[in-house]
């Protein structure tokens, strides 16, 4: 058996331990010494973790046009289709500001502007993410960022060419050939060849979490996100071989994923029967697709839940607040009504977690480990700042100085008051 069945219980909601809590010292050691050595440090971190000797930390002009070339032409087109989606996606999220008459002479609205230097974190692990590139840069480019740096590591001195040709294509300034807990370092402090950031995304191992923990307090950043994690919600309705497929998908991220099966049942022995099916399939699956070292850690520390009304399935969607929700239920719409902490929800038979990750339009930068109770994924929303903007003619303040000045007084603050009383006064 590959997904153990358990009777639902908040407890083994709890995700994975990665097994490794003693980074911090190493991080805080590698982040003083990119903040006291700059450059000279980030090279030798690239030399000792990703074997590259680099003269120039940034990919060349050169490197670019040749990744181009390189690149399999079908999977450029894949690429380039993917990125219409996401563009015209994230191209209507682009707000408008509100401008509000709040009174007579009283004018208040938000100025919206970009973030000026984003920095967007690629990993370069188990596989080279470029659909991270596109996740990361095109709502970066919508919203107007003027500084775009994408950092990755280079293996032997080499950027993954579907890398740079995703970050050619996407609205990438320049791509910064360091990884790891240093890239982000250099992010948040700056070296000889890298400007502070104002911002800094994405994803990446534990010890690139950790340092966008520790150099939160100086520079902004987007989340801290965990390992990539899924719930399947399914009933008697569902093929279960599509159940298993999306169980899969994303076990096969890394060895701290987990996969979750919700299964809404009217007995124990209907739920007995669904698992056992989507078992099967998830057993049959593993045969054909491989990467068990990967999967099987993942399923390890992965269950599957009977419930037995659309109220508890509810209930327990919320308690775990997955970074990935698939409703593959009779009526997957009832159930999102209830539906208040996901990252990113994928409705019916025919809509994959895969969809979400690369082409369908939305962004897939989410929320992980139960953070999708108090906050949503990457948006256009996470690259622009919204200025509050107000202008009072002499009336305005007439109609408003009494309020003010009398709140004012009521907390003491003297200063506040006068600033209202002086633009009054008669000889002014």
């Amino acid at each position: 058996m590959y997904l153990e069945f358990r009777d639902y219980d908040k407890t083994l909601l709890k995700r994975p331990n990665d097994g490794n809590r003693d980074i911090s010292n190493t991080v805080a050691g590698i982040i003083e010494d990119v903040k006291e050595r700059g450059d000279e440090a980030l090279r030798e971190y690239a030399l000792r973790f990703d074997g590259s000797e680099l003269d120039d930390l940034y990919a060349s002009p050169a490197e670019f046009e040749e990744a181009e070339n390189l690149i399999d032409p079908d999977l450029k087109k894949a690429i380039d289709h993917a990125m219409r989606n996401i563009r015209r996606f994230h191209e209507a999220e682009l707000p408008e500001g509100e401008d509000v008459e709040t009174e007579s002479g009283v004018r208040c609205w938000r100025k919206i502007v970009p973030i000026s230097r984003v920095g967007l974190y690629v990993p370069g692990g188990t596989a080279p993410l470029f659909s991270t590139v596109l996740m990361l840069a095109v709502p970066a480019s919508v919203a107007g960022c003027k500084d775009i740096i994408l950092a990755t590591p280079a293996k032997n001195g080499r950027v993954n060419p579907a890398i740079l040709y995703s970050a050619s294509v996407s609205g990438v300034h320049s791509v910064l050939k360091v990884g790891g807990a240093q890239a982000i370092a250099a992010f948040a402090y700056g070296t000889e060849s890298v400007s502070k950031r104002d911002k800094i995304f994405g994803p990446g191992n534990s010890y690139v979490t950790e340092a966008k923990r520790q150099i939160s307090a100086v520079a902004s950043i987007d989340m801290l996100a965990g390992p990539s994690e899924v719930m399947v919600a399914v009933d008697s309705s569902s093929n279960p071989e599509f159940a298993a497929a999306d169980l899969l998908s994303q076990a096969e991220h890394g060895k701290d994923s987990q996969a979750m099966l919700l299964i809404r049942a009217g007995s124990r022995e209907e739920a007995e029967r669904i698992h056992l099916s989507v078992d099967n399939a998830i057993g049959k699956e593993l045969d054909r697709i491989g990467r068990h070292e990967y999967m099987l850690p993942s399923l390890s520390h992965s269950f599957a839940f009977p419930v037995y009304s659309d109220d508890d399935l509810i209930a327990a969607i919320n308690d775990y607040a997955p970074e990935h929700l698939i409703i593959s239920t009779e009526n997957p719409e009832k159930i999102l009504e209830g539906v208040e902490n996901a990252g990113s929800v994928f409705l019916g038979a025919y809509t994959p977690e895969s969809a979400g990750d690369y082409a369908s339009g939305t962004n897939h930068t989410l929320p992980t480990s139960g953070w999708a109770r108090s906050s949503s994924g990457v948006s256009v929303d996470s690259f622009i700042k919204k200025i509050t903007v107000q202008h009072i003619d002499r009336k305005g303040l007439e109609n408003l100085g009494g309020t003010i000045r009398c709140m004012a007084e009521a907390e003491g603050l003297e200063a506040h008051s006068y600033a209202v009383k002086v633009r009054l006064s008669d000889d002014k």
